[in-house]
């Protein structure tokens, strides 16, 4: 997999890809960027009120639970249910998932959701999702799902927003793959841990 990579920005949107204008790291999206042109995207969203709903993590490693499982499938369903969306590292920890979405030209992934029969017995093709649609329908289906299961219809599973940062290269890339894939074991250092010891730090990590 070799990513087309641009400028590595981070912006906080709202649950459709839009900036939300509050507490951005940076306050505005890159100027004419096209979100749904092919790239690497890493993305983090979190549970509402960051809650621990998806298990513990015990000696480094992510303990499973029903909610957590609910989440891994919609996650893969993504790449499932489009053609131009491919999923790369990713984890889910205990209030939050980290994951790089890579968006791919759509002639190398085989047919999904993005034809649809006609009449005429020919496929229609419809539109690329940009990330901020891709995290939304995320969101959408796993929330349902585990609403479904708790028995708690309309109940808020995620934060409105989520953080997204465009991948430049492949050294970015390979930091960042390093960063989810130890996520885990740097728990005690993550800045989405209540009971957190360093919260800068882990950021560093595959920013440096």
């Amino acid at each position: 997999m070799r990513p087309i990579f641009e400028n590595m920005e981070q912006v906080k949107h709202d649950l459709y890809g839009q900036p939300t204008g509050r507490n951005n790291r940076r306050s505005i999206r890159l100027k004419g960027y096209d979100y749904a042109q092919q790239g690497a995207y890493f993305i983090t969203i979190c549970t509402q009120n960051r809650a621990r709903l998806f298990g513990e993590i015990v000696d480094g490693q992510m303990r499973l639970n029903e909610w957590n499982r609910i989440v891994a499938e919609s996650w893969q369903w993504l790449a499932e249910q489009y053609e131009h969306v491919e999923l790369d590292e990713w984890v889910i920890m205990p209030n939050h998932l980290h994951g790089i979405i890579v968006i791919v030209d759509d002639g190398r992934r085989r047919g999904g959701s993005q034809t649809a029969p006609t009449g005429h017995g020919r496929p229609m093709p419809t539109t690329r999702k940009p990330i901020g649609r891709l995290v939304g329908a995320f969101k959408m289906v796993s929330t349902k799902r585990m609403n479904e299961m708790r028995g708690t219809p309309g109940a808020a599973v995620w934060q409105r927003n989520y953080y997204e940062h465009i991948i430049r290269n492949e050294e970015s890339l390979n930091r960042i793959r390093q960063y989810i894939a130890k996520n885990p074991l740097r728990w005690h250092l993550d800045r989405e841990n209540p009971i957190t010891e360093g919260a800068t730090t882990q950021e560093k990590i595959w920013r440096a």
